[in-house]
């Protein structure tokens, strides 16, 4: 079993590898061993999570050199329940993606499968330098993709993008670096052991590196004030792209578990206590605020999606610095439902926001709304902009042309409530969970922040579903338009069904899923069982 370790990281990684090797003529071999590399990861990643369940922490050392010296793979129940996100995150999206997607650019099929291999890496890396090394192959690959179908206004945005995540990869290393020589090793579970026995006199390089490190985790999950970057460089992506986008953030979150519970401890006393309460708990809230108020003031579906997910990596963080197994087996439940939501979004916006576009154009309007602008490429909104000819803007129109949306309707329908936090689906049991397991010195800050920024997400998602499903296509039916399905769509609304039956099914199974995240919080806590399973030399087995 332990072999199979490697599958996750090995699959993408030789996918990859064959279709940049084979030549540009090949592109139906190259969709063959893109589809079947990526459906193959959601059976490795079942067999990993059903290992991982039975409570055994299992670890791969690469080349037979075992830790802390070697470079160790780790998988534990958090690590399994990640890469099963992943891979059902990334079959969605491999149904969602038309052939039109992948052609805007050469390496699009290569590039996303390097990005599963950084992330199942990221989720797999039992010490903090290959953790480093699976975020920027990730990040790299996530670069290339945000600019994948070209136009400036994806490359201003995904410069911003780019320039950020360098400065928190320079930090990162930083944190590494003053980690590296208080305790001597990089290995996870034996820093956390040489932590908790350091020198008094070290403690404040310590907290300053740990700081620094849960920094660096905050920027790639975008909290405020490290935020302003993700809603531009969502919007730009295709719709695909940003749906697996979705879990890309959740990575910092999961960061700051695994070295919250494993490197620095947990609870009062641990290196990371007061950073935890004093610091990250006031930036959450205020990243709560930030994503409330910023769907509200935006209408295009992808930039108000974005603005969700910045909602959401607030709550998540909030609840992280309770450090309790309540709030953190709470913090998985919110993260699977807030994943699988956004990225059900992502995949609508593709299919709703060119049928708005169209419409306003054959309604006769003089000049489309920047946030309308904001779903097409530089190349199409130029051919519908006023400038633009009466043979562009035909062509534009062709492209973009209305289709009947009762399905897309209601798949919206029920993401936007699952995003939102609405009864009774998924979303509203993860918050109900988070505020549950909230402090009352605490509740008196979360609570009213949840329930005030939910209410400015049902208004955003309100209005923008009022705009794309109802006066749009009213606009429409005035002008007599014709009706045709954007290319693609029917595959993008089979993703987003299959994205939202998960949530359905995350919502009537709770209670099973909510007893796997309760033992998962609780491995967390019981860092002694890593030490045994990582660092065997060191207990005499």
């Amino acid at each position: 079993m332990n072999h199979a370790l490697l599958l996750p990281i090995l699959i993408p990684l030789f996918a990859a590898g064959a279709i940049v090797a084979l030549p540009v003529r090949a592109k139906r071999l190259q969709r063959a061993i893109n589809a079947v590399a990526i459906i193959a990861l959601l059976p490795v990643a079942a067999l990993l999570t059903a290992h991982a369940a039975q409570g055994e922490i299992a670890s791969y050392a690469l080349g037979g050199w075992r830790a802390p010296f070697g470079i160790v793979l780790q998988l534990d129940r958090l690590g399994a329940l990640m890469l099963l996100l992943t891979a059902v995150l990334a079959c969605c999206c491999l149904l969602g993606t038309s052939s039109a997607d992948a052609r805007r650019g050469r390496y699009f099929r290569a590039l996303f499968q390097f990005e599963l291999m950084g992330l199942n890496g990221a989720f797999l890396a039992g010490d903090l330098f290959n953790l480093f090394v699976f975020f920027e192959l990730l990040l790299i690959a996530s670069y290339a993709l945000l600019l994948h179908g070209g136009g400036a206004r994806r490359v201003r945005n995904g410069l911003h993008y780019l320039l950020m995540n360098l400065v928190g990869s320079s930090f990162f290393l930083i944190a590494l670096g003053v980690l590296y020589g208080i305790a001597g090793t990089l290995n996870m579970a034996d820093m956390g052991e040489r932590l908790a026995h350091l020198d008094p006199g070290m403690l404040p390089l310590a907290r300053f590196a740990g700081a620094t490190l849960m920094l660096v985790f905050g920027l790639k999950a975008a909290v405020f004030p490290m935020s302003f970057w993700l809603p531009q460089a969502y919007r730009s992506a295709i719709g695909p792209v940003a749906a697996l986008f979705a879990i890309m953030t959740k990575v910092g979150i999961y960061a700051m578990l695994r070295c919250d519970a494993l490197v620095f401890g947990i609870g009062t006393g641990s290196v990371l206590d007061s950073f935890m309460r004093d610091w990250a708990w006031w930036m959450a809230i205020a990243t709560i605020a930030f994503g409330a108020l910023g769907a509200l003031a935006v209408s295009s579906l992808k930039t108000t999606t974005g603005y969700l997910v910045l909602v959401s990596v607030g709550l998540l963080i909030a609840a992280i610095t309770q450090q309790s197994p309540l709030a953190w087996s709470a913090v998985l439940y919110y993260l699977i439902s807030t994943t699988l939501c956004s990225a059900a979004l992502f995949l609508l916006a593709d299919t709703l926001e060119p049928e708005a576009i169209a419409a306003a154009h054959t309604a006769g309007h003089e000049a489309l709304e920047p946030a309308s602008l904001e779903a097409l490429d530089d190349t199409a909104a130029a051919a519908i902009s006023p400038e633009s000819d009466g043979v562009a803007a035909s062509r534009a129109k062709a492209a973009f042309a209305p289709w009947p949306s009762n399905i897309a309707g209601m798949l919206y329908l029920i993401a936007a409530v699952g995003a939102a936090g609405l009864p009774p689906l998924s979303g509203f049991i993860g918050k109900a969970m988070v505020l549950s397991a909230t402090p009352m010195s605490e509740a008196v800050v979360l609570w009213p922040a949840v329930l005030l920024s939910s209410l400015l997400l049902i208004v955003a998602l309100s209005r923008t579903g009022t705009r794309l499903l109802w006066a749009e296509p009213a606009a429409r039916a005035e002008a007599s338009a014709p009706a045709r399905a954007p290319r693609g769509s029917s595959a993008k609304l089979a993703a987003c069904a299959l994205l939202l039956g998960c949530v359905a099914a995350a919502t009537l199974g709770a209670g099973s899923l909510r007893q796997y995240l309760d033992a998962t919080a609780a491995q967390l806590f019981d860092r002694a069982a890593y030490v045994h399973a990582i660092l065997p030399a060191t207990n005499g087995s």
